[in-house]
């Protein structure tokens, strides 16, 4: 899908050793909260200080803050994909809210990336436009397939445009939005 251009140094592959695979996704979920505030907050020694990893495991796998937003992104992409959502107790369908709330938290951090894509650190033939058209289909799917209503998930997924302006224009923290977008899916659920 996606192609670093070869200017930049490479990413080393994502570990395969259960002990590095912790350390990665600590990494990870670290650096998603700076992620939010955009590419410009990144800071790789202050996500590797609150990953609790040494600078040097950070650098070997993300050798720059462009990296390491990408690989974000490209994680929770990976985990939107219909199919590969955890099912939730006596129910083979994932638990709703926790995919709006995973399209939520990718929505907060789109600014970043979309820095990342208008850097030009892809090829010049990747279109940006269609990258996030992708993301908006995968989101509906999951979405869909969660709720079980397609009109359901389009009010669910409107609700998280407007949470995520909120927060960015902060009249809302975090938390605020995070459980406002849960007592919406729990009112959706019951209709």
């Amino acid at each position: 899908m996606l192609e670093l251009n070869s200017n930049l140094p490479p990413m080393a592959a994502p570990p395969t050793l259960p002990r590095q695979q912790i350390r990665y996704a600590r990494i990870l979920d670290a650096a998603a909260g700076f992620a939010r505030k955009g590419l410009d907050s990144v800071s790789l020694s202050e996500v590797s200080a609150k990953a609790n990893v040494p600078l040097g495991t950070l650098y070997r796998y993300f050798p720059s803050p462009t990296h390491l937003m990408l690989g974000l992104y490209r994680k929770q992409l990976g985990e939107l994909q219909v199919g590969s959502w955890p099912e939730t107790r006596g129910s083979r369908l994932p638990s709703l809210a926790g995919v709006v709330m995973e399209i939520f938290h990718m929505r907060l951090m789109q600014p970043a990336v979309e820095q990342c894509l208008s850097q030009g650190v892809y090829t010049k033939d990747k279109d940006t436009t269609l990258l996030l058209r992708e993301i908006d289909v995968l989101a509906e799917q999951a979405v869909t397939v969660a709720s079980g209503d397609a009109a359901k998930s389009r009010v669910l997924l409107l609700t998280v445009a407007g949470l995520v302006q909120a927060v960015r224009c902060r009249r809302l923290s975090l938390f605020e939005a995070e459980e406002d977008l849960k007592k919406a899916c729990s009112l959706l659920t019951r209709c």
